[in-house]
């Protein structure tokens, strides 16, 4: 269940460094801003600053679950681990944050932002529950 776990934990590593990317070097373009994150072109100046510094939280999120994987394959098992949990931990809780915010339709319809929980949450939940099984 170990490999199970980590490999879900790569998983939500390239979730969060993927939206880091679209949130804070792509998002003008209409296909993501419009697409991927429902924005319409003329809202975009105004959650500009939000998509930017979002996205950086992505980006150190899933780098430090990078670090956290490269330190338990290196030998250091107890930081290495720790790290991949609490990071689990923090994906899986932001990941129901964005279940609640879809729930009650803010900033969208009901229901436009649940693969994006279901992304956010559910790697990191499978992490949790191999380690917690194995």
């Amino acid at each position: 269940m170990i490999g199970v776990a980590q490999i879900a934990a790569v998983i939500a590593a390239i979730v969060h460094i993927v939206v880091f990317a679209l949130e804070a070097l792509v998002f003008t373009r209409p296909s993501v801003h419009r697409g991927v994150f429902g924005v319409p072109t003329d809202d975009v100046p105004a959650v500009r600053l939000w998509a930017f510094g979002v996205g950086f939280y992505n980006l150190f999120i899933g780098a430090g679950m990078v670090v956290g994987l490269v330190l338990w394959w290196s030998g250091h098992e107890t930081p290495g681990r720790t790290l991949v949990i609490y990071l689990s931990i923090f994906m899986f809780l932001s990941g129901l944050v964005l279940l609640v915010a879809d729930r009650m339709a803010l900033g969208r319809e009901r229901g436009a932002g649940l693969w994006g929980s279901v992304g956010q949450a559910g790697p990191p939940f499978v992490a949790l529950l191999a380690l917690a099984v194995g």
